[in-house]
């Protein structure tokens, strides 16, 4: 019988791709490694070696790219006595706010360094062999790569946002192959959500993941968008020794240092004007900012009172009783600083998290009212298609085209300049 359901090719070619690498892991033949295209990392199939046709999808199955149904998927895993649900954060137990109290790490993190010095506590109290997380690495492409961090040092050597797309290639074997079994996986919303997706169907992975981690993610960006930042600044690639797109304080800005260079600018100075042009295509049609299928999530805060701070806070939705308690116990021996913090306090913080459920999701209905492809996240929130809708998915796609080809990147000074950028 004819396999009707495809491989991960599907989501490339109809442009529904995260590049989260998940689908590598999943697949059993190893059929499948990542490349990197415009910019992006995309999966490439093997077919000599893909079992598509003799049945499998298991690509197919764990991929996000195609959509999740994020409520129906939360109702199963987050059932602790308490939960809450609202339609932009999910559903919940607790909201913090807090930083790190190490003050150096809060300084040079990207908002309060909550994040990492959580994971230090817990592989400090052995609560976790290790942690999959994200660092520039000069060996790598661009310099980001996506490791399992066993050792503070290595924890830091992550801290920050990385503004740049980040794949789970590799890992899932790595993670297999280790003789520990508690590890948690750090990553964007859709790499949870594909992550979630193949825990279902990889018993032997379930027994190394004891918890699932995600960061805030308002879109990624490509590579183009690090290339195009330091290019428009002079600076080298190839001589940097460091290199992060948030240090020195809350918000911070970008650093650069290497042979002979010592930069530094603002994060809303270089990055804000930029958002669209560098954004992946499937980054505007998530409808998941606070990654809703996470034990636990950080992020920033950037609202009064909090926004006076001018050293680091963050933000935390906590979602599980085991998760919530790891937390206090971090406060409670002196690792982390953390208060209450009402929901609606951190959704008014977000203004992304309602445009992803808005005009986000209202992208893909547009795009299935003229025959295309968009991903499925089993509602509709209170999204509407109209004149609107139209012209900024019109414009953003603009953007979007232009970011990828660089023989037009002359272009975007003058559309900082006019152009409201989304």
């Amino acid at each position: 019988m004819e396999n009707k359901t495809p491989n991960i090719e599907y989501t490339v070619k109809n442009n529904i791709c995260t590049g989260c690498g998940v689908c590598q892991g999943a697949c059993l033949s190893g059929a499948i490694s990542m490349i990197v295209i415009n910019g992006e990392f995309r999966p490439s199939v093997d077919l000599s070696k893909c079992n598509n046709t003799k049945g499998c999808h298991r690509c197919f199955d764990v991929c996000p790219g195609v959509g999740i149904n994020l409520q129906e998927q939360a109702g199963k895993i987050f059932t602790d006595d308490g939960v809450q649900e609202n339609k932009y954060i999910g559903r919940f137990l607790n909201c913090y706010v807090g930083h790190s109290n190490d003050q150096d790490l809060r300084y040079h993190a990207a908002s309060g360094g909550t994040l990492s010095q959580f994971l230090i506590w817990l592989l400090e109290n052995d609560k976790i062999d290790g942690a999959v997380v994200t660092r520039f690495e000069k060996e790598s492409l661009l310099k980001v790569k996506t490791f399992i961090a066993k050792t503070k040092a290595e924890i830091l050597s992550a801290k920050s946002s990385k503004y740049a797309p980040t794949s789970l290639y590799g890992i899932v074997a790595e993670l297999k192959a280790e003789q520990k079994k508690r590890f948690v996986v750090v990553g964007v919303p859709c790499q949870i959500e594909g992550m979630r997706k193949l825990l279902t169907v990889d018993k032997k992975l379930q027994e190394k993941v004891c918890g699932l981690i995600s960061v805030y993610c308002s879109g990624s960006r490509t590579f183009n968008f690090t290339e195009y930042v330091l290019k428009e600044r002079n600076i080298d690639l190839d001589k940097l020794n460091y290199l992060a797109y948030r240090d020195n304080g809350c918000l911070g800005g970008l650093v650069a240092k290497g042979e002979n260079i010592d930069f530094y600018e603002d994060y809303q100075s270089y990055s804000h004007p930029l958002r669209s042009m560098f954004f992946p295509r499937r980054c505007v049609l998530c409808a998941d900012h606070f990654g809703e299928l996470s034990d636990v999530s950080f992020g920033d805060i950037h609202i009064a009172p909090y926004s006076e701070d001018k050293i680091g806070v963050n933000s935390v939705v906590v979602r599980t009783t085991k998760w919530g308690e790891l937390l206090e116990n971090a406060k409670k021996s002196g690792a982390l600083t953390l208060e209450n913090l009402d929901s609606a306090k951190l959704i008014e913080s977000q203004i992304m998290s309602k445009v992803k459920k808005n005009r986000n999701v209202s992208f893909g209905m547009l795009l299935k009212k003229l025959g295309k492809t968009a991903p499925d996240f089993g509602a509709a929130y209170d999204a509407r298609v109209g004149l609107k809708t139209i012209l900024n998915y019109a414009q953003i796609r603009l953007q979007q085209f232009i970011g990828r080809h660089k023989r037009l990147w002359f272009l975007i000074p003058f559309l900082k300049a006019k152009v409201k950028i989304y």
